[in-house]
């Protein structure tokens, strides 16, 4: 055999053996493990009508957090992210913006002021950046902002930053029959933006929190305007509340990262069997980030970890579980 085929030779079978690789395992960026074992055994049984532990396609519903659990949420959440870039794009606009101390705090780059304040903190300095705002003018800023931002450490844009193992996880579940919603505190107007080509899940499996927004008609167009003030914080025992209220089924598998998603976890697994619940554990500070009972923004983990061997949730240590964190493209 001449050189030249024998190289195309031995290329067409390493190709082959790499398809055949990925087919066999839908989660190739994950290291075998219990954790990853038992995502799999959990869905493979739910999708087989012959299992005991068969799951009706009705019920295939899961349910993931946002921040930190599909995307890191490090050094501050990216909506947070997005709200000082608009304040310093606007800041010409407004110049009584300067008199504002958390205005201050934030263009100067002093998050501890910021985060020190609380979620009234931070919903003042929503307010500024989202209200009296149309939907689809919001939508567009949220959209320009992200084809310009990067990532301070990871120096790309902040929507090429899925996890990669997270990715191929919803993939999975949904070629199981599952349906994979976002409940998250995040905002829901800011991440429907762009859930559906990050992650796959359609604007109407996303739900967040929420501030108030009036309809009107202006100049003969219906229009919605973002007002101030939030009526709904998707957070801790809001989540089980607002799955009851958009979603209307109890989940059978959560995926959170943080004591804000354990009502969650709760909710979805507690009391019942053939459920899934999975804690992703930040322990890679070379990859991504270490962190639980002491975060530098959000994410805190103490209870809900503390809770997880007698719920028999699932924790992910990133370190060991992924052999990747994100793709090497978008």
């Amino acid at each position: 055999m001449l050189p030249s085929l024998r190289i195309f030779s031995l290329a067409l079978l390493l190709s082959i053996a790499t398809r055949a690789t990925l087919a066999s395992d839908p989660l190739p960026s994950w290291n075998d493990g219990p954790v990853k074992r038992a995502i799999l055994a959990f869905a493979e049984q739910a999708a087989d009508p012959a299992s005991p532990k068969h799951i009706p396609v009705a019920d295939r519903i899961a349910v993931f957090d946002n921040d930190g659990t599909l995307w890191p949420e490090n050094p501050i959440p990216f909506q947070l992210a997005f709200v000082i870039d608009e304040l310093k794009r606007r800041l010409p606009e407004n110049p009584a913006w300067k008199e504002n101390p958390l205005v201050t705090a934030a263009v100067e780059g002093r998050m501890e002021s910021i985060l020190a304040g609380g979620t009234q903190a931070l919903i003042e300095l929503l307010d500024l950046t989202h209200a009296d705002v149309a939907t689809e003018e919001f939508d567009r800023r949220v959209r320009d902002w992200l084809k310009s931002a990067n990532h301070p450490r990871f120096d790309r844009r902040y929507d090429t930053l899925g996890y990669a193992p997270m990715r191929e996880l919803l993939d999975y579940l949904r070629s199981r029959g599952f349906k994979t919603y976002i409940v998250s505190g995040g905002g829901q107007d800011f991440m429907r933006v762009w859930a559906e080509s990050v992650y796959g899940i359609p604007p109407e499996w996303v739900i967040g929190s929420y501030a108030r927004t009036e309809y009107a008609l202006i100049d003969g167009k219906p229009t919605l305007t973002k007002r101030p003030g939030v009526e709904f914080i998707d957070d801790k025992a809001g989540k089980p509340v607002a799955i009851d209220r958009f979603i209307g089924r109890r989940p059978v598998a959560a995926f959170g990262n943080s004591d804000g998603d354990k009502a969650m976890l709760e909710w979805t697994t507690v009391g019942r069997p053939n459920t899934l619940g999975v804690i992703v554990h930040h322990t890679d500070d070379t990859r991504e980030y270490a962190y639980d009972s002491a975060p530098k923004s959000t994410g805190k983990l103490i209870e809900a970890l503390k809770d997880a061997p007698a719920r028999g949730w699932h924790v992910i240590d990133i370190k060991q579980d992924w052999n990747r964190v994100f793709r090497s493209g978008p």
